[in-house]
């Protein structure tokens, strides 16, 4: 690759193919697919093998379950719709959400869950795309009641089972009180979930059906869903989650007849997806050109703004730096670089090699996409290695150092 026409050094890209097969090599993640773009010229590497035990080989048209990168892509659905005045920033919830009128608060985050008191306003569109409804994941509280209770009723994840239909799983969530007043707090995943339910309700579709029509069909992704069908199931390798102790793998979720092999009765905004790196560069490729795709538009430029732009609070982002400085050594820094737009993070500060205004996600099975406007950059990294050890976020850490020696 001439570096005059890619961006990118073919001495830099050398040495990120280098450091991803080390960490296929040390044969702690089987196999991966990372994919690289500035200027217009992507570069792939496929490297390793869809099981851990060897068979067929990772390809470049590998899907993979998003996990919580799906959040940039899923929001970007709430985006068209206050785009076209039918949802409203600063809206109460409450017509299409009932479950979360009225809602109680905790007098305490830690406190116990009949101990409250009246919510001071609705809950609003805005508090859901923030992520500071008043719920959601609160590293310094995992030991609450309330945190128990959320889990015990909404998860969904590989150890708790498939959640139920929307509707349902609304009631469930309209029994708790809520941990904060709404818009004080940043919270980590509930939210993400909550505006998947409000899109479909406000729509009258379901959530992919939107998703599909006004964001996936026409940038092209058509291997994003929120299930592998049958004629694509090869395609798609088993979630691994190695053992902490002994690094041993497990088999968190198989392709053929698991978890993401059926469509699920729940449509999860904030982690369902399954996906390609091709696709999701589509995605972001589209943010970075201010919501165009070649001469269609997808979203206004100002939605995209709003999207990929700090949203929070200084006290909101204060609490959210101090949340996810307890979990840095797991995620390697992935997401503790200050702020958050709808639906991923924005870098706020300089904290390692990428530059501020560096928007996008990671996920815990072990992908992370994010896109660099300032130059003009966008990179995507897919394993299924879910974080019980610390193997795919340090490939994570290493992609991102590498591939920004490598800008030319």
């Amino acid at each position: 690759m001439a570096t005059s026409s890619t961006g990118f050094s073919g001495q830099g890209l050398r040495r990120l193919r280098e450091v991803l097969a080390g960490h296929v090599e040390s044969r702690k993640i089987p196999g991966l697919v990372a994919l690289v773009s500035r200027g217009g010229h992507s570069h792939v590497e496929a490297l390793g093998t869809m099981r851990h035990d060897g068979g067929a080989p990772m390809r470049r048209d590998t899907i993979f379950r998003m996990a919580s990168t799906s959040k940039p892509v899923t929001m970007a659905a709430a985006m068209v719709l206050l785009d076209e005045c039918r949802l409203r920033l600063d809206d109460p919830v409450d017509p299409w959400l009932p479950e979360l009128a009225d809602r109680r608060v905790l007098k305490r985050p830690d406190g116990p869950l009949d101990d409250t008191v009246p919510a001071l306003r609705p809950i609003t569109v805005r508090d859901l795309l923030t992520s500071t409804f008043g719920l959601g994941v609160d590293f310094e509280s995992m030991a609450s009641p309330i945190r128990a209770a959320t889990f015990e009723r909404l998860d969904y994840s590989v150890a708790s089972g498939p959640a139920p239909d929307p509707d349902e799983w609304m009631r469930r969530l309209g029994e708790l009180p809520l941990q904060y007043q709404p818009g004080v707090r940043w919270q980590y995943d509930l939210s993400n979930e909550v505006a998947g339910v409000l899109v479909s309700r406000v729509t009258g579709q379901t959530l992919e059906t939107f998703l599909r029509e006004r964001i996936l069909d026409p940038l092209g992704m058509n291997d994003t869903a929120f299930h592998v069908p049958a004629d694509k199931i090869d395609r798609l390798p088993p979630l691994y989650g190695p053992d902490p102790q002994t690094g041993e793998f497990t088999v968190w979720d198989q392709a053929a007849g698991g978890r993401s092999s059926t469509p699920p009765a729940f449509q999860g905004a904030g982690g369902g997806l399954v996906s390609t790196a091709d696709d999701y560069h589509s995605y972001f490729r589209m943010l970075l050109n201010h919501g165009m795709h070649g001469s269609e538009r997808i979203l206004s430029r100002t939605a995209v703004e709003l999207m990929t732009t700090n949203r929070l609070s200084p006290g909101q982002q204060a609490a959210r730096d101090t949340m996810f400085s307890g979990v840095a050594h797991l995620s390697c820094g992935q997401g503790t670089s200050g702020g958050w737009g709808f639906g991923m993070a924005v870098r706020t500060a300089r904290s390692d090699y990428a530059p501020i205004g560096q928007y996008g996600w990671f996920g815990g099975t072990g992908t992370t996409a994010y896109a660099d406007p300032a130059n003009q950059l966008t990179g995507i990294l897919l394993t299924q290695l879910g974080l019980s050890t610390p193997d795919s976020p340090r490939a994570m850490n290493d992609f991102w150092t590498t591939l920004y020696q490598a800008i030319d």
